[in-house]
């Protein structure tokens, strides 16, 4: 008996990685169209529907008991994305959403007060969701919006992807110390290594194939620092989730829990990436 429970134990876990590779396959086609060949309003559309989702499960986690914030928190979170879309060259605009944020926040928290004890951590999602969510997923339309725009944003996917698979599979091989054990006690030290030198190679195969220009040393490079803080952002998502009680953001993606599961990287990848191109790379 425990002999073939320990033999189907490997089973589950290959099964599982199956699930997460056959639902995320179907994507791949779309977003390189979207990416590359779609009509911009096409990019923009997606995006906008992708980070509603995200906001949707973040607020939905964080603030359960109440239903006006979490859809003022959706609204703020579209809304200050959709800047990024529409109006990222005018400073005034985002002074502007910022100043709507706040009063939202406080004309809803004023009219639904109860239950009082969780006052401030309504306030404080409402306030710090738009910027944790929009402040980092917009990024992906700034980058789009660049030269070589498809070509940016999939480096920073790939750092993100490469970065979560690496690890995955260099902590089941070589996994002996835990990385975070309070937040995440599956992670380990050698996984996380491992995520990085998988991201650099998926960076270094963005250089070669779509930004020749590129040095590939700053590609390489890149790929690292962005990835390390995508694990980052991975273990923070884990901080909110544990200390809201849940085990995954959502279930729209079998295998994958929710969008914001599997954004969490991405947030600071991309930022990463951005903050390369419009400061570093000319």
């Amino acid at each position: 008996m425990s002999e073939s429970a320990s033999n189907a134990e490997p089973k589950k876990g290959l099964g599982s990685t199956a699930l997460r590779f056959a639902t995320a396959l179907p994507l791949i086609p779309l977003v390189l169209w979207l990416l590359f060949w779609a009509p911009p309003v096409a990019f923009q559309i997606f995006g906008l529907l992708w980070i509603a989702v995200v906001a949707q499960e973040l607020m939905a986690m964080a603030i359960p008991e109440s239903r006006a914030c979490q859809v003022l928190g959706i609204a703020n979170t579209v809304g200050l994305t959709a800047l990024f879309f529409y109006g990222a060259g005018n400073a005034r605009n985002f002074i502007a959403a910022f100043f709507a944020i706040v009063v939202g926040a406080l004309f809803v928290s004023l009219s639904t007060p109860q239950p009082v004890a969780r006052a401030a951590p309504r306030i404080g999602w409402l306030l710090g969701g738009p910027i944790y969510v929009a402040g980092t997923l917009g990024t992906v339309a700034l980058l789009h919006a660049h030269d070589h725009g498809g070509a940016w944003v999939l480096l920073a996917m790939f750092a993100a992807f490469f970065s979560d698979t690496g690890a995955y599979f260099a902590g089941r091989a070589f996994g002996k110390h835990k990385l975070y054990p309070l937040v995440s006690p599956k992670k380990t030290v050698e996984g996380s290594i491992g995520g990085l030198f998988a991201a650099a190679f998926g960076a270094g195969l963005v250089q070669y194939f779509l930004l020749p220009h590129v040095p590939l040393w700053h590609a390489a490079l890149l790929g690292v620092v962005a990835a390390a803080l995508g694990q980052g952002g991975d273990l923070l998502e884990s901080l909110i989730k544990r200390s809201c009680g849940v085990k995954d953001s959502g279930k729209i993606m079998p295998g994958h829990g929710g969008l914001l599961d599997r954004s969490d990287a991405l947030m600071f990848t991309s930022a990463t990436v951005w903050m390369y191109v419009e400061f570093l790379a000319g």
